[in-house]
């Protein structure tokens, strides 16, 4: 399709450029707005990636404290051989969603099952506390990872978009108003030649 801005001035080309200069107001218009709610979002996701991140904080802290107090009960090596839980009923819960085209993951609580291969030989609520809290932990990493997925994918949406709205507003949209003002000045130009032409040619009356 041939570019109407490099066309010979005429009507059709100015009602042309009009057209257009109108669909890229329109597209810069909405993508103005899509800019600004992908914007909110990202402060929402950005607020509940700051809350998960605190509770994991804390989480991660009383474990550190569970921990110590289960090597201080059995020691190191007697802890090492404590029976290690099994995630055999490990289920994630992450769901998957769309916001203006972008693919969004929603974690839960996952589903898991902690079960001993083998009764300890020493049994302690101390290594019993330590055994559930990293299980706690295993699940706030896993909303915790949506929840950061979910923020760069917001910020590379916003950037995209950012991009394309600036394209519109700083270089198409001026190259559209430059050429529709030639066309325009033009068309008054050969208007006003019309105009002289006519007063010089026009029939001249009798005498």
């Amino acid at each position: 399709m041939p570019d109407i801005r490099q066309s010979s001035p005429t009507r059709s080309v100015f009602l042309e450029l009009k057209e257009e200069r109108d669909l890229i107001r329109e597209g810069y218009e909405f993508l103005d707005e899509k800019r600004m709610i992908v914007a909110q979002e990202m402060l929402r996701r950005l607020r509940k990636w700051e809350q998960i991140r605190d509770e994991y904080r804390t989480r991660y802290a009383d474990a550190v404290t569970a921990l110590a107090a289960a090597v201080a009960r059995h020691g190191l090596g007697g802890l090492m051989v404590y029976p290690r839980a099994t995630l055999s009923g490990w289920s994630s819960s992450i769901e998957h969603s769309r916001f203006l085209g972008v693919e969004l993951l929603a974690g839960g609580a996952p589903r898991t099952t902690s079960e001993l291969p083998a009764p300890p030989v020493i049994a302690s609520l101390e290594a019993d506390r330590c055994r559930e809290l990293h299980l706690e932990l295993l699940g706030l990493s896993e909303r915790l990872a949506a929840a950061h997925a979910n923020l760069e994918r917001l910020i590379d949406e916003y950037s995209r978009t950012e991009r394309r709205a600036r394209a519109l507003e700083n270089v198409l949209l001026p190259e559209v108003e430059d050429a529709l003002r030639n066309v325009e000045d033009q068309l008054e130009a050969v208007d006003q030649e019309e105009i002289i032409r006519s007063r010089f040619t026009g029939p001249r009356r009798s005498v």
